[in-house]
């Protein structure tokens, strides 16, 4: 498998111009250390990482990759990240941390058992299906508190498929990776999906709504390819 790397509109600029997935909220006092285009050079090491550190959880031994020079510094920064398992292109598991609170390379292992063994939206992942099971890892910013006056406001201001976006209300709270612009392009219509999968009806509004949005570089093996 090669890798498919996609680094969202907001990170190109940033560059030239120099994630029931679950969310772990754990700590939520360190901002994401890593911009993520710093990654681009990585994206194979951080699938091979990934992909070692499942094969190895379901006791298939695979030599997982160690990073060295710049690499090593790299990924033992602070790193939030969303690892994403797909067969033939449908979602098999996803878990992720929308905070860094520990070295991206730890993160990215923890996660991708994680996504494969505890996503309790599927059944903990086989030995048998690993080799028809891609990888996808994406990498945070650090999140972007939106200022808005109306619900209507927040929406204006989203950049489909840029924005990944936290909705939280008191004790309800979801995020939406940007991949899922994909699928849910319309503004309102991703909101509204958001709200359900915090638990709330789709056209729930309160004032007390927060939003922060953030953007990914995103890794992926492409399945069949050279």
């Amino acid at each position: 498998m090669r890798t498919d790397t996609t680094v969202t509109g907001a990170r190109a600029a940033e560059r030239s111009a120099q994630v029931k997935g679950g969310a772990r909220r754990a700590g939520d006092t360190q901002q994401n250390a890593l911009p993520p285009w710093l990654l681009d050079d990585y994206g194979q090491l951080l699938l091979q990482i990934a992909r070692a550190a499942i094969s190895n959880a379901l006791r298939r031994p695979m030599a997982a990759p160690e990073p060295a020079g710049q690499a090593a510094q790299v990924l033992n920064a602070p790193g939030a990240s969303f690892v994403t398992l797909n067969q033939r292109e449908q979602l098999r598991g996803c878990i992720g941390s929308l905070q860094a609170h520990r070295p991206l390379i730890q993160d990215i292992r923890a996660n991708a058992v994680a996504a494969a063994l505890r996503d309790p939206r599927f059944a903990p992942l086989t030995l048998a299906e690993l080799n028809i099971t891609t990888v996808e890892v994406s990498v945070l910013s650090a999140m972007q508190p939106m200022p808005f006056a109306s619900e209507a406001d927040a929406l204006a201001q989203l950049r489909p498929g840029v924005d990944g976006v936290v909705f939280e209300f008191g004790r309800y709270r979801s995020t939406f990776l940007p991949q899922v612009w994909e699928q849910l392009p319309n503004a309102a219509e991703f909101m509204a999906h958001l709200k359900h999968k915090a638990g709330l009806a789709p056209d729930f509004w309160a004032p007390e709504v927060r939003l922060q949005r953030y953007t990914v570089s995103k890794f992926k093996e492409v399945e069949g390819a050279s």
